[in-house]
């Protein structure tokens, strides 16, 4: 999609596999991944594993559904044709809450914070979010 639409890059974080176990390198690269991770990441984060299985069914589904159509089946230049404006911004910009935290971070001189000040000003932010 980079290539029909201005505003867009691929990216990807890379991994590395290790006996079917994914590990994230925390390097972000130019251009696409080889594979979805997402399946990877429920299970790392304790979703069950019924749904991590049904997960992988239903991937196993969609990857042969595209092998028989062909991912060029489906004409992105046209999308790109057809795109009516930009996306919107889904936060409500003029949130009294997203303005508070917005210019706390904003005041905050990143830099010169110790991991204590960091993690009590992040502890004030949650604060202003969750509103206790």
């Amino acid at each position: 999609m980079e290539y029909s639409f201005k505003r867009i890059r691929n990216y990807n974080v890379s991994v590395k596999e290790v006996n079917n176990k994914v590990i994230f390198l925390r390097k972000l690269v130019p251009g696409g991944s080889e594979h979805s991770f997402g399946i990877h990441v429920a299970k790392m984060a304790g979703m069950p594993k019924s749904i991590v299985k049904r997960s992988h069914e239903i991937l196993k589904q969609l990857e042969n559904e595209n092998r028989q159509d062909g991912i060029s089946s489906k004409p992105v230049k046209n999308i790109a044709s057809a795109a009516e404006g930009y996306q919107l911004n889904f936060f409500q910009l003029d949130d009294p809450v997203l303005s508070r935290v917005r210019d706390e971070i904003k005041h905050m001189d990143v830099n010169n914070l110790t991991p204590l000040e960091a993690l009590n000003k992040l502890n004030e932010i949650k604060k202003i979010i969750t509103g206790k």
